[in-house]
């Protein structure tokens, strides 16, 4: 029986949502509260059970060594409530200077690890070797000009105009219209599953149309 009343509330608000196609309405407004509600309680939650909780309070509680420690972000994390506060709002801004200056230090060294040099690596590859097919020689012809091709396009100390800036300018706009044109098909692709996959909520596990 639960699993009935909840095949039938997944297809109540999936048709809420979907409401929203044909113009904005009150169920379309209280599908999205509630999305945003539960999915905010649902992150509390989580938060509380599995990280202050296990890391904060009990550690603290049982007198763990070095445990009074963690008191230092747990009054950073404090001090993120008195924003609602006007008169003492401004300290607020010492965990959110924290937050921003760690996240800069340890996302930076990341970011350019993973879209940097691993990106440049991986065009350092050899146009031709022995025993390399036609296809594989031609694939990485047009990835290392193309890639060559698109950084010249963002070269702005140079005038777009000649053999090299200019031709190659313009073969950079179009390897950039491809590469934004796959990532759009991408996502929209991953849209369409998540479309598929409601449908067939709809007509298999509620209306028992399909199987």
């Amino acid at each position: 029986m639960s699993e009935i009343i909840g095949i039938w509330i997944g297809a109540f608000f999936t048709i809420g949502i979907y409401s929203f196609l044909y113009k904005e309405n009150p169920l379309y407004r209280l599908s999205e509260h509630l999305v945003v509600g539960i999915s905010t309680g649902f992150t509390i939650a989580i938060t509380y059970s599995q990280v202050l909780k296990p890391k904060l309070i009990e550690p603290i509680a049982t007198g763990e060594q070095g445990a009074w420690l963690l008191l230092i972000p747990a009054i950073l994390g404090i001090l993120y409530i008195t924003r609602f506060f006007p008169s003492v709002a401004w300290l607020s801004r010492y965990p959110m200077a924290f937050l921003m200056g760690a996240g800069m230090g340890i996302g930076f060294p990341l970011s350019m690890k993973a879209q940097v040099l691993r990106q440049l690596e991986a065009s350092l590859i050899p146009l031709y070797e022995a025993g390399m097919s036609w296809e594989i020689v031609l694939g990485n012809v047009v990835m290392v000009l193309g890639t060559l091709a698109a950084l010249i396009y963002f070269f702005f100390s140079k005038p777009h105009k000649g053999p090299f800036f200019g031709t190659g300018s313009k073969i950079g706009i179009w390897v950039i219209m491809v590469g934004f044109g796959a990532t759009f098909g991408f996502t929209v692709m991953g849209r369409i599953s998540l479309l598929i996959g409601r449908i067939q909520f709809l007509l298999g596990d509620w209306l028992h149309i399909i199987k």
